[in-house]
C-alpha cells in the first residue's frame, strides 16, 4: 500500500505537460508556406517523365527565326495596307465589310465600337471590343 501511495505521490508531483497537434499543408495552393514553392515544383520537374511533342519545335534556328520575323512584318504592312485602302485615313466607320471569306461587322454599343469577324469557311467567330 506504501508503495502504491508513493509511485502515486511521485507522479502527481511530475509536471506534465502536453501539446496539441495542428497540421499545416506543405503545398503553398492549399495554404502551405510559399517558400515550398520552389522546391515543389522542382521536385516535380524532376520526377515528370513525359516529354513536350512540340518543344522540338520551340527551337528555331536563327534563319527560320529571321524568316518567321520577315513574314510578320510583311504580313502586317499589307494588313496596313488593306485597313488603310478599304477604311481611309479616318478609321474604322460602322458597317459590313468583306475580306474574301471573312465578314466584318462594325457597330457602335454602349461598351464602345464592337467588331465581329466571321470566318464563312469555318464558321470561326471572334469579337472585338474597342472601349470608348
Amino acid at each position: 500500500m506504501k508503495r502504491l501511495v508513493l509511485i502515486l505521490l511521485i507522479f502527481w508531483c511530475i509536471p506534465i505537460s502536453a501539446q496539441e497537434l495542428v497540421y499545416t499543408p506543405k503545398n503553398p495552393a492549399f495554404g502551405g508556406d510559399t517558400f515550398n514553392y520552389q522546391w515543389l515544383l522542382s521536385s516535380a520537374q524532376a520526377q515528370n517523365s513525359f516529354e513536350d511533342p512540340n518543344a522540338a519545335n520551340q527551337e528555331l534556328s536563327e534563319m527560320d527565326q529571321f524568316t518567321q520575323s520577315l513574314n510578320s512584318q510583311l504580313l502586317g504592312q499589307i494588313n496596313r495596307q488593306l485597313f488603310t485602302q478599304e477604311f481611309g485615313e479616318a478609321g474604322l466607320e460602322e458597317g459590313k465589310y468583306n475580306f474574301g471569306s471573312l465578314a466584318i461587322d462594325i457597330y457602335p454599343s454602349n461598351e464602345g465600337l464592337v467588331i465581329n469577324i466571321l470566318d464563312t469557311n469555318t464558321g470561326e467567330q471572334t469579337q472585338i471590343v474597342v472601349p470608348q
